[in-house]
């Protein structure tokens, strides 16, 4: 599958020549960003181990809410911090329908979680509602994903859970309604007998929306969950 894989890419890139998505110049290391852009991004530095946030350099880790109230999932890693350009990859797929930006996004996410991670046996990435999936026509945390699980070769899964309750968008909410108006949004479909799983998600803000889905995975008796997210927010 590599060896297809390579072959694939290869003739990719000699019939579409990666180019940069921030500033149009040539690609390098077959990236849709040049080494500028690429060494511009706000990579993620000191950082708490349980729930993503950024620390000042030095801080202990878990961090003090952590060790208060620790979070549902066992850990969160975060790729890159939620500013710009990520902000702009991030929302180019999202709103702008630029699939482009969820390969640069996958394989630069790939590339930090496999020295920055313990590799999950499963991806699972965070599901739409079928209302929501059917107004937007893809989900954009699949889209990435897709791109995480054919780099570091750990299946994806699809259909273990689903959004049984459309939920106002979170991104309007406060910390305490976005808790509220998850709660009880997804749905077990079916058991897999999974020890460690990573549920994907594009941007991580206070984690509920992640929290209620690592609730709902460890009722199958999943025993490790992991965050693994493009941006922390």
């Amino acid at each position: 599958m590599k060896t297809v894989n390579g072959w694939l890419n290869i003739i990719q890139n000699w019939i579409y020549p990666p180019t940069c998505l921030l500033c149009g110049a040539s690609g390098e290391r077959g990236l849709d960003l040049c080494g500028a852009c690429e060494r511009d991004l706000p990579r993620t530095g000191t950082a708490c181990l349980r729930c993503g946030e950024t620390l000042p350099d030095g801080a202990p880790s878990p961090c003090g809410r952590c060790l208060q109230q620790p979070p549902p999932f066992d850990s969160c890693r975060a790729a890159f911090r939620y500013e710009e350009p990520i902000r702009h990859l991030i929302h180019g797929l999202k709103f702008g329908r630029r699939h482009a930006c969820a390969r640069t996004l996958g394989e630069l996410a790939a590339a930090h979680f496999r020295t920055h991670a313990e590799l999950p046996e499963l991806i699972v990435p965070v599901p739409l509602h079928p209302s929501r999936y059917r107004e937007r026509g893809f989900n954009q945390s699949l889209e990435i994903a897709r791109h995480v699980s054919r780099n570091l070769n750990i299946p994806l899964e699809l259909h273990v859970c689903t959004r049984s309750r459309n939920t106002r968008q979170q991104s309007a909410l406060s910390a305490k309604d976005r808790a509220k108006n998850i709660r009880g949004a997804f749905k077990l479909e079916h058991r897999i007998g999974t020890r460690h799983i990573a549920i994907f998600d594009d941007v991580v803000t206070t984690g509920a929306t992640v929290g209620e889905l690592s609730r709902t995975l460890q009722q199958d008796g999943v025993k490790q969950v992991s965050i693994w997210t493009i941006a922390r927010a």
